[in-house]
């Protein structure tokens, strides 16, 4: 069982793992499909050594497992349940920031 210690220290991984955008991209096309190392540097248009750097990142934080595949390796989350947290948060935080904009952002200078 977890102590309350060691629930926080989870969720600072957890937000370190969030804390970069190429990491929140990197997790959101996981959360959709495993995938190679090439295949995802395509896809989010880094080299291959800024993306191993991120992936070496997350799997440090325990977000993501490497998958042996014949001589390549695969990347996908290390829970399922992942990737309805990172939908829960993600949804949330654009429902908090919509729902924070004010009508006067430009006059007052906020938001």
């Amino acid at each position: 069982m977890l102590t309350l210690s060691s629930e926080v220290e989870v969720l600072a991984r957890f937000g370190r793992a969030l804390a970069d955008p190429i990491r929140c991209r990197l997790l959101l096309a996981l959360s959709e499909a495993p995938a190679h190392p090439s295949d995802l540097a395509e896809a989010l248009g880094i080299s291959r050594t800024r993306l191993s750097n991120h992936l070496a990142c997350l799997r440090d934080c325990g977000m993501v497992v490497a998958v042996p595949v014949g001589r390549r390796t695969r990347y996908e989350l290390a829970d399922p349940r992942l990737a309805h947290a990172l939908d829960d948060v993600r949804t949330a935080v654009v429902a908090v920031e919509t729902d924070r904009a004010c009508a006067d952002a430009d006059e007052k200078g906020c938001c």
